[in-house]
């Protein structure tokens, strides 16, 4: 029998990959159970609010875990151009390699869940807050004056975000790449 926090962070996993590729009201707790290989009883004995803690925890997972993998390739980054492409190629990267069934792991719960559930949009919220606060930190280490920054983040933010649906719905990453090609020349 695997220990109780190997049981929890196989559900969370499992459940945070079903929800990025199907949505919140896509995937089922018995699916989650069953693709994990969690005992039935486990669900609920570490997420004890359901559905909605385990949504909730899987996008903050997701978030920090996509984030970290942004600030890494971000900090490598020389300068704008080539710091908003590493992110561009970060999100194409994943699409290309999941078949197009995974984009962003925020915004397909978001879109779904955010006027239902206060708990799960403050997660959503908190993940991309994060993410854009480290677009602006990268922006200002490039360069980029202080007023700007938060400006420029939140339209980095909210374009990779567009650019992201678009390539899932297109099947074809170059939109990303064009979307980021054209912010580095805004900035």
């Amino acid at each position: 029998m695997a220990p109780r926090g190997e049981t929890r962070e196989r559900v969370l996993r499992t459940a945070a990959d079903l929800f990025q590729r199907q949505g919140y009201h896509g995937t089922g707790l018995t699916q989650v159970l069953a693709e994990s290989g969690a005992p039935k009883g486990s669900l609920y004995f570490h997420f004890p609010d359901g559905k909605e803690q385990l949504a909730s925890e899987s996008v903050a997972l997701s978030g920090r875990e996509v984030g970290e993998a942004l600030t890494e390739a971000v900090l490598a980054a020389p300068d704008a151009r080539a710091g908003l492409a590493a992110m561009g190629d970060h999100f194409a990267r994943n699409l290309r390699e999941s078949g197009f069934s995974k984009g962003c792991p925020v915004a397909t719960v978001a879109l779904e869940t955010a006027a239902e559930s206060e708990a799960i949009r403050a997660s959503c919220d908190d993940v991309y807050a994060g993410w854009q606060q480290g677009i602006a930190a990268a922006l200002r280490g490039w360069g980029v004056p202080e007023e700007r920054a938060e400006p420029l983040a939140a339209l980095v933010l909210s374009s990779l975000q567009g650019a992201i649906m678009l390539a899932r719905v297109r099947r074809d990453v170059s939109v990303i790449h064009r979307v980021t090609a054209q912010l580095a020349d805004l900035i």
